[in-house]
């Protein structure tokens, strides 16, 4: 009996996943050293407030916890979905800057911004990692499905397809245990955590190699763009971006949409795009939505976006004085990221020696 038939990918359910991450939220807030966190994002522009909120305001604070830290950024999966490619380092720099901007420091030690275009070894673990899949089970990953639809291709090449497979040595090159992910990213990380395990089986049984990496599910609410009907997107012209001025911030917030009634209540079900705008002043304020909705009271909707505008830019304001400075330093940028691929190869060499050792393949 083959590998391949005794095991499937089994993806779980979302309480269950919820439960184990509430679990390892523990163990990093009393023992973050022995973790090791992988994230990162595709370079196809700058973030926006909802990747803030959603996810790099996390990141930020394991980082500031003491947990090692590795950043990939996914240049290679810009070309899965995408014909243009002519911004893409503009754009991995771009990503470098809002990330130290948020406050990640890589001069701590153990925190590493890499492109993994530049970590060879890292994408050779592609090899080894996709003979341990079978094509129906790459055909099934629920997030593909999603994301071919999302790209609004007619052919779909086969690094869309294997990708997740590229994630998994995105995330095991460095033996990642911790990986922030939101409901939608599961299947991907199940699909990681199926690699390893097979692996260890197949090849290193008395030894593991790999660790399986853990999902750190955020429970930060999904941020709504400005239009209040779908999730806050470049690709959808409702964001609010990291970079915008206190204008541009407010010239957006005036376009956002309301609704006809002109009390201001906290109702998501039936109000989403007040309740949107009212999430976002209690992400920025630390006050709760229905506190500011009764504050506004019949004030309605051109009240709740001057509160919004105030909220955002005094939040921010730090933020953008501290990009501005950065974008004016691109060495210093350059740098990060040089220092960042020495780190991630050298971490990857001693993975990589290491899977050829266990798998007869040493000189």
């Amino acid at each position: 009996m083959t590998l391949m038939t005794t095991e499937h990918v089994d993806y779980g359910t979302f309480e269950a996943a919820m439960a184990k991450s509430r679990v390892l939220e523990q163990d990093l807030q009393n023992t973050p050293e022995k973790h090791k966190l992988l994230t990162g994002d595709r370079p196809t522009g700058r973030l926006h407030i909802g990747h803030f909120f959603g996810s790099l305001q996390n990141r930020v604070r394991l980082h500031k916890l003491g947990v090692p830290t590795f950043i990939v950024i996914a240049d290679y999966q810009v070309l899965t979905d995408r014909d243009t490619f002519e911004g893409i380092s503009a754009n991995v720099h771009e990503l470098t800057v809002d990330y130290l901007a948020a406050g990640i420091d890589p001069t701590d030690g153990k925190t590493f911004i890499f492109p993994h275009s530049h970590v060879p070894e890292l994408n050779q673990l592609l090899l080894p990692f996709l003979t341990l899949v079978t094509n129906a089970e790459l055909d099934r990953n629920p997030t593909v499905k999603e994301e071919i639809v999302a790209s609004g291709q007619k052919s779909i090449n086969a690094g869309m397809y294997t990708y997740p497979v590229h994630q998994a040595a995105d995330i095991l090159f460095c033996k990642g245990t911790v990986v922030p992910v939101g409901k939608d990213q599961l299947p991907h990380l199940e699909l990681t955590r199926t690699i390893a395990r097979r692996f260890n089986n197949r090849f290193a049984k008395d030894q593991p190699v790999f660790p399986e990496p853990q999902p750190l599910l955020s429970e930060a609410p999904i941020i709504m763009g400005l239009d209040g009907g779908q999730k806050m997107s470049k690709s959808r012209n409702n964001t609010i971006m990291l970079s915008a001025t206190e204008d541009e911030t407010a010239r957006l917030i005036k376009r956002a949409k309301t609704d006809a009634d002109r009390v201001i209540t906290y109702d998501p079900d039936n109000r989403p795009e007040v309740a949107n705008l009212l999430m976002l002043i209690s992400l920025s304020t630390g006050r709760k939505p229905e506190e500011i909705a009764d504050e506004i009271g019949d004030g309605g909707g051109g009240q709740l976006k001057k509160i919004l505008t105030e909220s955002l830019n005094e939040y921010f304001r730090p933020h953008r004085e501290r990009r501005k400075k950065l974008e004016n330093d691109p060495a210093y940028i350059r740098q990060v990221l040089l220092d960042g691929v020495q780190a991630a190869r050298e971490e990857a060499i001693k993975t990589l020696d290491e899977v050829r050792e266990v798998m007869n393949m040493g000189l």
